[in-house]
């Protein structure tokens, strides 16, 4: 790969960027569905690219970038976060981090349930096929790339575009299911800031910010004489990226046997990183809006490359069993969202479910899209009390994301499931008897206007 290659798969993939944003300004039944600019450039690519007429001239290497992308996004999570009081949002982010956990430990495992019980009965299917619901639905195209390296490292290389494809099936369900149950909610008066569905701003539909509602998207923390105030929150990243891959490389060559995701080592690089800010007192010249900023561009790219990277033929081999994996995922997050969320959350249950909902089954800038739905002038506190509650679950999700792809190679993906299970039922257990839960009174309220 030369630095042409790049230079064309970023340019091309720009301008289809730029054509999406174009095509959900102008057409509404894109802007019915609230569909992305990332989503509609994947598709595209896909179309057009290697994987189908060839028309367009990506390089070999655009199955790659998502590896990179997502480790730029788990490496920026810690940079830059705030001091918090914890005593006036502890019960609000603690219930965040419940809820958050209960996705994880839930979603992540359900494909290999319903495989191990019936798909598996069925279908002569490999062992990690049903772990690519869990990395395409609630971990997105970034997380289907990691898991895909380490279970290519030991021989399955389809694992990647099933992962993929399962990526992208649930940013279509995140979009169309969390309006279906928005505007159903929003009739039986369950929303708490959204009255009609069909009052919603243009901007949020077009996508296209008016001028006079324009905001600024980031601070400058360092004088641009000194370097652009944008490149020197890259660098911080870059920096993390940087060390991440050759920790890597150490790793992988002192054992051979084990392959540990970047993203993994880019979160907990990430971590120290912002260890060192803090302790040098370096961390006021970091804008956590600018460098989620880069974050959101690298999750556009991710989306973007991830779809165009599906092999469209092995997806066909594996057709039948992927929309039964599929139906059951959607099924499942529903469940969550049904049952689990009205139990969880004392305020605003429907707006943190909802959010809920888009990051279980797409990816959390689709549960942010669907909180911009339900909630237009974030009046709720769910990104706040979830980017603090993520913290605390980040670790979990990258034991599981390292570790996952292991032991089901090992064998030991059924202990896998089962631990993952009972985790999330002791937690449940521990939240239930130290007074975390909703009462059954007001649960039954809440389900009976449902």
């Amino acid at each position: 790969m030369s630095i042409f290659d790049l230079t064309v798969d970023l340019g091309l993939i720009s301008v289809l960027l730029l054509i999406g944003v174009w095509l959900r300004a102008r057409f509404q039944f894109i802007q019915k569905y609230f569909i992305p600019a990332s989503m509609i450039a994947g598709f595209m690519a896909l179309a057009f690219g290697p994987n189908g007429f060839g028309w367009l001239p990506f390089s070999g290497s655009i199955a790659d970038y998502p590896t990179i992308l997502i480790a730029i996004i788990f490496g920026a999570i810690p940079i830059g976060a705030a001091q918090v009081n914890w005593k006036k949002i502890f019960h609000r982010v603690r219930n965040m981090w419940f809820y958050s956990m209960t996705l994880t430990l839930l979603m992540w495992p359900s494909g290999l349930i319903i495989t191990y019980l019936v798909l598996g009965h069925i279908w002569d299917l490999p062992s990690g096929f049903g772990f690519a619901l869990g990395a395409g639905f609630i971990g997105g195209h970034g997380t289907a790339a990691a898991i895909g390296d380490v279970f290519n490292a030991h021989g399955w290389e389809e694992i990647t575009a099933l992962a993929y494809t399962s990526a992208t099936i649930g940013l279509l369900c995140a979009i169309v299911g969390g309006l279906f149950i928005i505007k159903r909610n929003a009739r039986k008066n369950q929303t708490a800031f959204l009255s009609d569905f069909n009052d919603l701003p243009e901007d949020l539909r077009t996508g296209l910010v008016k001028k006079d509602h324009q905001a600024s998207a980031g601070k400058e923390t360092v004088s641009p004489n000194t370097v652009d105030p944008l490149f020197f929150h890259l660098a911080i990243i870059g920096v993390v990226v940087v060390i991440s891959y050759y920790l890597q490389e150490s790793l992988e060559a002192l054992f051979p046997q084990m392959s540990v995701p970047l993203l993994s080592l880019a979160f907990i690089v990430g971590l120290i990183a912002q260890m060192i800010l803090s302790k040098l007192k370096a961390n006021q010249y970091v804008d956590k809006p600018t460098v989620n900023r880069i974050s959101g561009t690298a999750t556009d790219l991710t989306v973007a490359f991830g779809i165009a990277s599906i092999n469209l033929a092995i997806v066909a081999d594996y057709i039948v069993p992927l929309v039964a994996l599929f139906i059951f995922g959607i099924v499942w997050a529903y469940l969550i969202f049904h049952f689990i969320s009205p139990r969880v959350f004392h305020q605003h249950w429907f707006e943190n479910g909802i959010f809920g909902w888009g990051w279980s089954t797409g990816t959390v800038a689709m549960g942010v899209a669907l909180l911009k739905v339900a909630d237009p002038k974030s009046e709720a506190t769910t990104l706040d009390d979830y980017a603090l509650g993520y913290a605390g679950m980040v670790p979990f999700e990258v034991i599981i994301i390292t570790f996952g792809p292991l032991l089901i190679i090992s064998g030991f993906g059924v202990v896998f499931t089962l631990a993952l299970l009972a985790f999330w039922v002791i937690l449940f257990v521990i939240a239930a008897k130290s007074g975390w839960l909703v009462s059954e009174k007001r649960v039954r309220e809440r389900r009976k206007a449902l």
